[in-house]
Protein backbone atom coordinates (compact mmCIF):
# COMPACT_ATOMS: atom_id res chain seq x y z
CA UNK A 1 0.00 0.00 0.00
CA UNK A 2 1.23 3.73 -1.13
CA UNK A 3 1.51 6.30 1.85
CA UNK A 4 -0.16 9.65 0.30
CA UNK A 5 2.37 12.02 0.80
CA UNK A 6 4.08 9.45 -1.78
CA UNK A 7 1.93 9.74 -4.26
CA UNK A 8 2.94 10.93 -7.43
CA UNK A 9 2.24 14.73 -8.08
CA UNK A 10 -0.78 15.56 -10.48
CA UNK A 11 -0.10 18.86 -11.37
CA UNK A 12 1.76 18.04 -14.67
CA UNK A 13 -1.36 15.54 -15.23
CA UNK A 14 -3.82 18.37 -14.55
CA UNK A 15 -2.41 20.79 -17.39
CA UNK A 16 -3.55 20.23 -21.18
CA UNK A 17 -1.96 19.60 -23.64
CA UNK A 18 -0.27 22.66 -25.90
CA UNK A 19 -3.62 23.19 -28.71
CA UNK A 20 -2.11 22.65 -32.33
CA UNK A 21 -1.96 26.19 -34.08
CA UNK A 22 -5.09 26.81 -36.27
CA UNK A 23 -5.45 27.25 -39.72
CA UNK A 24 -4.95 30.89 -39.57
CA UNK A 25 -1.62 31.23 -37.52
CA UNK A 26 -0.55 28.20 -40.31
CA UNK A 27 -1.61 30.14 -43.24
CA UNK A 28 0.06 33.54 -41.60
CA UNK A 29 3.28 31.66 -40.64
CA UNK A 30 3.55 30.67 -44.33
CA UNK A 31 2.70 34.01 -45.45
CA UNK A 32 5.28 35.71 -43.52
CA UNK A 33 8.15 33.40 -44.51
CA UNK A 34 7.64 33.33 -47.97
CA UNK A 35 7.49 37.39 -47.93
CA UNK A 36 10.82 37.20 -46.24
CA UNK A 37 12.29 34.73 -49.08
CA UNK A 38 10.82 36.45 -52.00
CA UNK A 39 10.69 40.43 -50.64
CA UNK A 40 14.74 40.45 -50.84
CA UNK A 41 14.60 38.94 -54.25
CA UNK A 42 12.21 40.81 -55.45
CA UNK A 43 13.59 44.19 -54.29
CA UNK A 44 16.46 43.50 -56.07
CA UNK A 45 15.49 42.32 -59.11
CA UNK A 46 12.85 45.85 -59.81
CA UNK A 47 16.35 47.80 -58.29
CA UNK A 48 18.63 46.04 -61.29
CA UNK A 49 15.67 46.44 -64.29
CA UNK A 50 15.31 50.22 -63.14
CA UNK A 51 18.72 50.69 -63.37
CA UNK A 52 19.06 49.20 -66.91
CA UNK A 53 16.25 50.51 -68.31
CA UNK A 54 17.63 54.35 -66.85
CA UNK A 55 20.90 53.56 -68.75
CA UNK A 56 18.70 52.40 -71.73
CA UNK A 57 16.67 55.60 -71.68
CA UNK A 58 19.94 57.83 -71.00
CA UNK A 59 22.27 56.18 -73.38
CA UNK A 60 19.57 55.46 -76.58
CA UNK A 61 18.94 59.33 -77.95
CA UNK A 62 23.07 59.33 -79.05
CA UNK A 63 23.25 55.60 -80.63
CA UNK A 64 21.98 56.21 -84.45
CA UNK A 65 18.53 54.16 -85.57
CA UNK A 66 20.71 52.19 -87.63
CA UNK A 67 22.48 50.53 -84.94
CA UNK A 68 19.71 50.14 -82.38
CA UNK A 69 18.49 46.15 -82.15
CA UNK A 70 14.79 47.24 -81.98
CA UNK A 71 15.47 48.51 -85.55
CA UNK A 72 15.73 44.60 -87.09
CA UNK A 73 13.87 43.04 -84.35
CA UNK A 74 10.00 43.37 -83.06
CA UNK A 75 11.37 44.30 -79.77
CA UNK A 76 13.38 46.10 -77.63
CA UNK A 77 16.56 44.45 -76.27
CA UNK A 78 17.17 45.42 -72.82
CA UNK A 79 20.78 46.25 -71.28
CA UNK A 80 21.30 46.85 -74.88
CA UNK A 81 22.19 50.76 -73.90
CA UNK A 82 24.18 49.62 -70.92
CA UNK A 83 26.36 47.25 -73.02
CA UNK A 84 27.14 50.66 -75.03
CA UNK A 85 27.66 52.99 -71.72
CA UNK A 86 30.16 50.22 -70.62
CA UNK A 87 31.77 49.72 -73.89
CA UNK A 88 32.06 53.76 -74.68
CA UNK A 89 33.28 54.74 -70.57
CA UNK A 90 36.23 51.76 -71.63
CA UNK A 91 36.92 53.36 -74.81
CA UNK A 92 37.35 56.99 -72.88
CA UNK A 93 39.12 55.34 -70.28
CA UNK A 94 41.79 54.06 -72.50
CA UNK A 95 42.02 56.96 -74.97
CA UNK A 96 42.25 59.75 -71.43
CA UNK A 97 45.38 57.33 -70.73
CA UNK A 98 47.51 58.76 -73.94
CA UNK A 99 48.79 61.74 -74.42
CA UNK A 100 46.82 62.78 -76.45
CA UNK A 101 43.74 61.97 -74.02
CA UNK A 102 45.45 63.60 -71.28
CA UNK A 103 46.74 66.48 -72.62
CA UNK A 104 42.54 66.58 -74.12
CA UNK A 105 41.57 66.22 -70.29
CA UNK A 106 43.60 68.68 -69.12
CA UNK A 107 42.57 71.50 -71.53
CA UNK A 108 38.86 70.63 -70.44
CA UNK A 109 39.94 70.95 -66.50
CA UNK A 110 41.17 74.45 -67.46
CA UNK A 111 38.10 75.41 -69.05
CA UNK A 112 36.07 74.42 -66.19
CA UNK A 113 38.75 76.29 -63.43
CA UNK A 114 37.40 79.12 -64.84
CA UNK A 115 33.78 78.97 -64.05
CA UNK A 116 33.63 80.25 -60.62
CA UNK A 117 30.63 77.55 -59.72
CA UNK A 118 31.04 74.84 -62.21
CA UNK A 119 34.56 74.78 -60.71
CA UNK A 120 33.84 74.15 -57.15
CA UNK A 121 31.20 70.96 -57.85
CA UNK A 122 33.83 69.84 -60.28
CA UNK A 123 36.61 69.78 -57.99
CA UNK A 124 34.36 68.23 -55.39
CA UNK A 125 33.05 65.69 -57.33
CA UNK A 126 36.03 64.52 -59.11
CA UNK A 127 37.64 64.21 -55.66
CA UNK A 128 34.69 61.84 -54.64
CA UNK A 129 34.75 59.42 -57.63
CA UNK A 130 38.35 59.11 -57.67
CA UNK A 131 38.83 58.32 -53.73
CA UNK A 132 35.45 55.41 -54.60
CA UNK A 133 36.99 54.25 -57.63
CA UNK A 134 40.40 54.86 -58.23
CA UNK A 135 41.13 51.90 -55.73
CA UNK A 136 44.28 53.54 -54.02
CA UNK A 137 41.93 55.24 -51.51
CA UNK A 138 41.27 53.04 -48.26
CA UNK A 139 37.64 55.28 -47.37
CA UNK A 140 34.40 53.00 -46.24
CA UNK A 141 36.76 49.65 -46.35
CA UNK A 142 37.38 49.63 -42.47
CA UNK A 143 34.57 49.22 -40.10
CA UNK A 144 35.01 49.83 -36.05
CA UNK A 145 33.21 50.76 -32.92
CA UNK A 146 32.95 54.20 -31.45
CA UNK A 147 31.39 55.33 -27.89
CA UNK A 148 28.41 57.12 -29.09
CA UNK A 149 26.33 58.68 -28.39
CA UNK A 150 26.64 58.37 -24.49
CA UNK A 151 29.40 56.75 -22.53
CA UNK A 152 28.82 52.69 -22.14
CA UNK A 153 26.95 52.51 -26.01
CA UNK A 154 28.78 51.87 -28.86
CA UNK A 155 27.89 52.53 -32.16
CA UNK A 156 29.00 51.20 -35.60
CA UNK A 157 31.03 53.30 -37.66
CA UNK A 158 32.97 53.59 -41.36
CA UNK A 159 36.74 54.49 -40.82
CA UNK A 160 37.56 56.83 -43.47
CA UNK A 161 40.44 58.87 -43.77
CA UNK A 162 42.52 61.22 -41.89
CA UNK A 163 42.08 64.63 -41.71
CA UNK A 164 43.69 67.41 -43.92
CA UNK A 165 46.41 69.67 -42.78
CA UNK A 166 44.35 72.86 -42.46
CA UNK A 167 41.78 70.62 -40.58
CA UNK A 168 43.98 68.65 -38.32
CA UNK A 169 46.03 72.01 -37.12
CA UNK A 170 42.49 73.40 -35.49
CA UNK A 171 41.51 70.15 -33.99
CA UNK A 172 42.31 70.08 -30.06
CA UNK A 173 45.33 67.83 -28.52
CA UNK A 174 48.13 66.71 -30.46
CA UNK A 175 46.54 62.95 -30.95
CA UNK A 176 45.83 61.98 -34.55
CA UNK A 177 42.55 62.47 -35.59
CA UNK A 178 39.98 60.24 -38.18
CA UNK A 179 37.14 61.24 -39.81
CA UNK A 180 34.28 58.42 -39.65
CA UNK A 181 30.54 57.93 -40.56
CA UNK A 182 28.53 57.08 -38.58
CA UNK A 183 25.57 55.25 -40.28
CA UNK A 184 21.56 55.68 -38.99
CA UNK A 185 19.58 52.73 -38.82
CA UNK A 186 17.54 51.71 -40.91
CA UNK A 187 18.54 54.19 -43.84
CA UNK A 188 22.60 53.65 -43.74
CA UNK A 189 22.79 56.62 -46.40
CA UNK A 190 21.74 59.00 -43.89
CA UNK A 191 24.00 59.42 -40.64
CA UNK A 192 26.72 61.67 -39.13
CA UNK A 193 29.85 62.62 -39.84
CA UNK A 194 32.97 63.63 -37.33
CA UNK A 195 36.29 63.54 -36.24
CA UNK A 196 37.35 61.20 -33.62
CA UNK A 197 40.85 60.35 -31.83
CA UNK A 198 42.43 57.35 -33.61
CA UNK A 199 42.44 56.00 -29.88
CA UNK A 200 39.00 56.04 -29.29
CA UNK A 201 38.57 54.05 -32.20
CA UNK A 202 37.79 50.01 -31.66
CA UNK A 203 38.40 48.31 -35.13
CA UNK A 204 36.70 45.03 -35.92
CA UNK A 205 37.05 42.67 -38.24
CA UNK A 206 34.01 43.06 -40.38
CA UNK A 207 33.26 44.11 -44.10
CA UNK A 208 31.23 47.14 -45.05
CA UNK A 209 28.35 45.48 -46.74
CA UNK A 210 28.16 43.64 -43.11
CA UNK A 211 28.14 46.46 -41.33
CA UNK A 212 25.19 47.97 -43.52
CA UNK A 213 23.24 44.66 -43.66
CA UNK A 214 23.73 44.68 -39.44
CA UNK A 215 22.59 48.66 -39.33
CA UNK A 216 19.46 48.05 -42.18
CA UNK A 217 18.13 44.80 -40.19
CA UNK A 218 18.40 47.15 -36.84
CA UNK A 219 20.73 44.20 -35.08
CA UNK A 220 18.62 41.49 -36.21
CA UNK A 221 20.62 40.61 -38.77
CA UNK A 222 24.26 39.62 -37.61
CA UNK A 223 27.23 39.22 -39.56
CA UNK A 224 27.99 35.17 -40.04
CA UNK A 225 25.22 33.87 -39.20
CA UNK A 226 22.77 31.01 -39.82
CA UNK A 227 20.48 32.17 -43.31
CA UNK A 228 17.66 30.00 -41.67
CA UNK A 229 18.26 31.88 -38.47
CA UNK A 230 18.24 34.70 -39.52
CA UNK A 231 14.92 34.39 -41.53
CA UNK A 232 13.44 32.46 -37.94
CA UNK A 233 15.04 35.53 -36.32
CA UNK A 234 12.53 38.12 -38.64
CA UNK A 235 9.58 35.83 -38.38
CA UNK A 236 9.99 35.89 -35.16
CA UNK A 237 10.49 40.16 -35.04
CA UNK A 238 6.77 39.83 -36.93
CA UNK A 239 5.59 37.50 -34.97
CA UNK A 240 6.51 39.52 -31.51
CA UNK A 241 5.18 42.70 -32.81
CA UNK A 242 1.64 41.03 -34.43
CA UNK A 243 1.27 40.16 -30.95
CA UNK A 244 1.97 42.59 -28.97
CA UNK A 245 -0.26 44.80 -31.43
CA UNK A 246 -3.22 42.18 -30.81
CA UNK A 247 -2.85 42.07 -27.29
CA UNK A 248 -2.91 46.05 -26.80
CA UNK A 249 -6.41 45.65 -29.08
CA UNK A 250 -8.10 43.09 -26.49
CA UNK A 251 -9.63 44.50 -23.84
CA UNK A 252 -8.51 43.99 -19.99
CA UNK A 253 -10.60 41.85 -17.80
CA UNK A 254 -13.00 43.60 -15.33
CA UNK A 255 -11.94 43.50 -11.94
CA UNK A 256 -14.00 41.87 -9.35
CA UNK A 257 -14.08 42.92 -5.59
Amino acid sequence: MMIRDELPPTEALDQPPDAPPGLMARFRNYFLTGLIVAGPVAITMYLTWWFVTWVDNLVRPFVPIAYRPETYLPFGLPGSGLIVAVIALTLLGFLAANLIGRTLVDLGERLLGRMPVVRAIYRGLKQVFETLFSGKGSSFRRVGLVEFPSPGMWSIVLISQSPSVSIAAKLPGQEEHISVFLPCAPNPTTGFFFYVPKSKIVEVDMSTEDAATLIMSAGVVQPGSDPQKRNAALAGMANAARAAHSSELQPSPAKVD
